[in-house]
C-alpha cells in the first residue's frame, strides 16, 4: 500500500489532469513510502516462501518504484509475476493488468490476445479499463479508428472528470495518428 501512495501526488497534474503512469515525474513519488514499502516487502518474502496475492502485488509495484525512469521498468518481470498471480488469483481484473504488461512486455499483440478471451466476462461489463486497455493496445498498433471507439467508451463508462478528459483526448488523438 505504501508503494502504491507513494505516486499519489504525480498521478494529478497542476490543473487537475489525469497524469498516466508512463508520464509521471517520478521525481515526485514519495521515496520514504517507496522504502518503507520495499522494506515490508522483503519482509514479507522472508516469511514464506510461497507468495501470496498481496505480496506478489506488492513485487509488481515495486517494479514501478524501482524503475527510475518509466523506460527502465522491468516490464518481463511485471508480466512474469502476473503470470503467478493469474495462476492463484484467477481473476478478469488480474488478466486484464497481466494483459497491460504482456503488451508492454512483447508487443500489443500479445496484450490484445490475454484481453479478448475476458472481454465479455460479466464482471467486466461496465469497467471503464477494459475498453482503455483495449483501447491502448489497438491505439499501438495503429488500428486507429477501433482504438478511437474504445476510448470514447471508456470514457462513457468512467465517473472521474479528469480520466474522462484524458480518455476523450486520446480518442481525438487517434483521429490524427
Amino acid at each position: 500500500m505504501e508503494i502504491q501512495a507513494s505516486r499519489a501526488a504525480a498521478r494529478v497534474g497542476p490543473k487537475g489532469e489525469a497524469i498516466l503512469l508512463m508520464d509521471q515525474d517520478r521525481r515526485r513519488w514519495n521515496q520514504l513510502l517507496i522504502q518503507r514499502g520495499l522494506t515490508a516487502l522483503t519482509h514479507a518474502e522472508r516469511l514464506r516462501a510461497a507468495r501470496g496475492p498481496y505480496t506478489l502485488q506488492a513485487a509488481i509495484a515495486a517494479c514501478h518504484a524501482r524503475a527510475r525512469e518509466a523506460d527502465q521498468t522491468e516490464w518481463t518481470r511485471i508480466a512474469s509475476l502476473y503470470d503467478e498471480l493469474a495462476t492463484i488469483m484467477p481473476t478478469p481484473i488480474v488478466e486484464l493488468n497481466r494483459a497491460v504488461a504482456h503488451g508492454m512486455a512483447f508487443g500489443p499483440e500479445s496484450g490484445l490476445a490475454i484481453v479478448e478471451p475476458v472481454a465479455s466476462h460479466p464482471q467486466l461489463s461496465g469497467y471503464p479499463y477494459l475498453p482503455a486497455v483495449r483501447a491502448d493496445l489497438l491505439f499501438k498498433l495503429k488500428r486507429f479508428g477501433e482504438a478511437k471507439v474504445e476510448f470514447e467508451k471508456a470514457a462513457a463508462l468512467t465517473k472521474n472528470a479528469a480520466q474522462k478528459t484524458l480518455l476523450l483526448e486520446r480518442a481525438a488523438a487517434c483521429e490524427s495518428a
